[in-house]
């Protein structure tokens, strides 16, 4: 009964999105697929937004990484509202910036503010690189779903090309339009049943309530509910708690995929009011940890040994079939969204801003084909990431958040800053790099103990764009009037 409910819910769910995504398609074409032809409004952008930051890294990771480690869960808490506040001043630039251009991806961006076509190359490399490693979370959590819901004895392989499959076949079905009706479904569900399980949970595991279930949780595990919770070896303490959100909170926005989803809005309104309302899906964090911690009480160890099943696995010990079944289906969908919405950016910034470069007479039509074809490579590198990978799906986002950081300085100071200069982003964005793969125990990280390195990175980045950038134009503005003499 769990995977005949699991394999209706999906199926229906996709079935409703192709429809939906084909009556109302308008001109067709690139902007069309790529950017619903800007004109999601408020109530729909709401649902596309938040299926983007809420996706299996909200609930299959932050439950597991609270059964794992306890308070450094509550990560989730601090970076959603530090980055509704950011959103709130950042969103609407990027829209007007994105409607002004006619933009369609991250890179056009960069491309037209900077003048320089090269960057735009750079910059849309560097967005695929994170994009994939966002859509190994995706893959990592529907291959989980699909070995638990069918067959455990199916490979990791196997379960995660399925994954990558099921993403591709979705999207290529009519683009960002439809993601965003599944988007709205698997959301409205996904609120539904995490209270619906936070609701019973107490009497699951012996407990007389929500209360009680924090209280026994802590009697068993003392320490658990404070920082750097259940494992103190790991470092995760009040000062990486602090740089992890902050670099959360300035990475959010700078996702490809979240530049594309701002252009598709139909006004900036639309994007504001998304920025104040969206502090409230935060709540479902709560219950997110309560029913980690309800797993951790009850003596739950998750199935193949890997912490990212535990609330999977709790629900299968505990729930009776069909509520197995509504979970695993809307799993599937926390996770097939979202990785959707990835694949189509990286595809959109590949025939854009890779290819168009090197081929101006490129149709539209040609570029639509080279996006969908870029796609399934792009898909094909994220199942090689996933296959023998061990790690939680919160350290892999923030793998992802520190990869994407290093375009933040660009961003921020174009909106702030006027001279900012092309060749010192591109200077700080190798810096950056750099920083990022120095080990923990160099001389530079020894300065920044227990900071989150993403968030240090992006401050060598920063300092680096800050300090060239008079000095190029400096340099720029002597060539020029030579040029002119």
């Amino acid at each position: 009964m769990a995977l005949t409910i699991t394999i209706i819910l999906v199926i229906l769910t996709i079935a409703g999105s192709v429809l939906y995504g084909s009556r109302n398609r308008g001109s067709g074409g690139v902007t069309e697929w790529a950017v619903g032809g800007r004109r999601m409004g408020t109530l729909i952008f709401w649902f596309l937004n938040a299926g983007e930051i809420y996706t299996t890294f909200a609930v299959l990771g932050i439950s597991g990484y609270a059964w794992a480690y306890g308070a450094p869960a509550y990560l989730a808490f601090l970076s959603v509202s530090l980055t509704a506040a950011v959103g709130y001043w950042l969103t609407p630039r990027i829209w007007h910036a994105g409607k002004a251009g006619n933009f369609i991806t991250q890179a056009d961006f960069f491309a037209d503010h900077y003048r320089a076509r090269w960057l735009g190359i750079v910059v849309g490399l560097a967005g695929i690189a994170a994009l994939i490693v966002y859509v190994q979370i995706q893959i990592t959590a529907l291959a989980l779903v699909l070995r638990l819901s069918v067959d455990a004895e199916i490979s990791n392989t196997a379960s995660a090309i399925a994954a990558a499959v099921l993403m591709l076949l979705f999207v290529m079905s009519a683009g960002l339009r439809s993601a965003a009706f599944a988007a709205a479904v698997k959301d409205i569900l996904m609120v539904v049943i995490v209270i619906a399980l936070s609701a019973t949970v107490a009497g699951h595991v012996g407990a007389s309530s929500i209360g009680d279930v924090f209280t026994r949780v802590q009697d068993a595990y003392p320490g658990i509910g404070s920082l750097p919770g259940r494992d103190p070896d790991m470092g995760l303490s009040t000062i990486w708690m602090m740089t992890a959100g902050i670099n959360v909170a300035l990475g959010t926005y700078i996702f490809p995929h979240m530049f594309q989803l701002t252009y598709s809005a139909s006004d900036s309104w639309a994007v504001r009011r998304n920025a104040v309302f969206q502090p409230l899906y935060s709540l479902s964090y709560f219950f997110i940890i309560l029913l980690g911690f309800g797993a951790l009480l009850a003596g739950t160890m998750p199935a193949l040994d890997d912490p990212n099943a535990v609330l999977l696995t709790f629900v299968a010990d505990r729930y009776p079939a069909w509520a197995i079944g509504l979970f695993a289906g809307t799993a599937c969908l926390l996770a097939l969204v979202p990785g959707s919405v990835l694949l189509l950016t990286a595809g959109s910034i590949f025939s854009r801003n890779v290819v168009r470069p090197m081929m101006p007479g490129l149709s539209d039509t040609s570029e639509l084909l080279i996006s969908r074809i870029s796609m399934v490579g792009c898909a094909a590198i994220a199942v090689y990431l996933t296959i023998g990978a061990t790690q939680s799906l919160v350290d892999i986002g923030l793998t992802a958040y520190a990869s994407i950081g290093m375009l933040a300085p660009g961003v921020f100071l174009a909106f702030l800053w006027r001279q900012t200069n092309a060749f010192a982003v591109l200077a700080g964005i190798g810096t950056g790099y750099v920083v990022l793969m120095l080990p923990s125990s160099s001389p530079l990280m020894a300065w920044f103990p227990e900071w989150e390195a993403g968030l240090v990175a992006m401050l060598f980045n920063a300092l680096v764009v800050l300090a060239l950038s008079p000095l190029l134009n400096l340099v720029t503005g002597k060539r020029e009037q030579a040029a002119a003499g």
